[in-house]
């Protein structure tokens, strides 16, 4: 993480994703703008809470690991999206592990100002109740995606996210086959049966199998596999 030290990049953030009215004019102050490499985590599940994050470029990945280790992706977040906002109402743990797919950058904000300036202030309580609500919504969509939806569907839905960033645009590296084990969990499967479906996945030519990642090549072909039933 490194924060980016440009009042002038942050306020054109608020303007463009019209958030200013959001946020009163003691909290604004205590605003600050941070980049994420990809593959960066931005929190992981279990660790302490401090900061709530408004995500206003790139795309994240959010999963959970259960006890035994075993990890299941719920979904991915472009702009607009805030990261925090559960833990910061309820003054928990983090939930999930959040990870930079892409190149991210986030507006955070310690909880302490939070805390001093915006408790009371209605924009911003109405803000975050839409925004909760809305998570809880897309997480049972995904839970019930993951039980119904054949792994052919879950695995096309998977590089259609991680292959490609919020405009559309390729984004670099694609799939790492080093990453395939994760991948597997991440989608609630067993890394034999995933191979199975890349290589089948080969034959019809929808993506390519290269040294060292999965290349997509064919994305309409990927989307008409998912349908809507995308971890999006």
């Amino acid at each position: 993480m490194k924060e980016i030290n440009d009042q002038e990049q942050l306020t054109s953030y608020l303007h463009f994703f019209q958030i200013e009215s959001i946020l009163n004019e003691q909290l604004i102050p205590h605003l600050s703008l941070y980049s994420f490499d990809q593959g960066e985590l931005i929190c992981s599940q279990g660790e302490p809470s401090h900061y709530l994050y408004v995500l206003v470029k790139g795309k994240v990945k959010i999963y959970t690991t259960s006890a035994e280790g075993k990890t299941l992706i719920l979904s991915f977040k472009k702009p607009l999206e805030v990261i925090g906002d559960i833990e910061y109402v309820r003054d928990i743990d983090i939930i999930n592990t959040v990870e930079a797919v892409s190149p991210v950058c986030m507006i955070g904000v310690h909880h302490r100002w939070l805390k001093k300036y915006g408790r009371d202030y209605a924009p911003m309580l109405q803000f975050l109740l839409e925004i909760i609500t809305q998570k809880f919504y897309v997480k049972s969509n995904s839970l019930s995606f993951n039980l119904m939806y054949p792994v052919d569907v879950r695995l096309a839905s998977y590089l259609m996210s991680v292959s490609f960033d919020e405009s559309n645009s390729p984004l670099k590296g694609q799939l790492s086959t080093a990453n395939l084990m994760d991948a597997a969990n991440l989608i609630g499967t067993s890394y034999r049966h995933l191979n199975r479906v890349i290589q089948q996945f080969c034959i019809e030519g929808l993506v390519e199998r290269k040294k060292g990642f999965i290349l997509v090549k064919d994305w309409e072909g990927l989307r008409a596999l998912a349908g809507n039933n995308i971890y999006e």
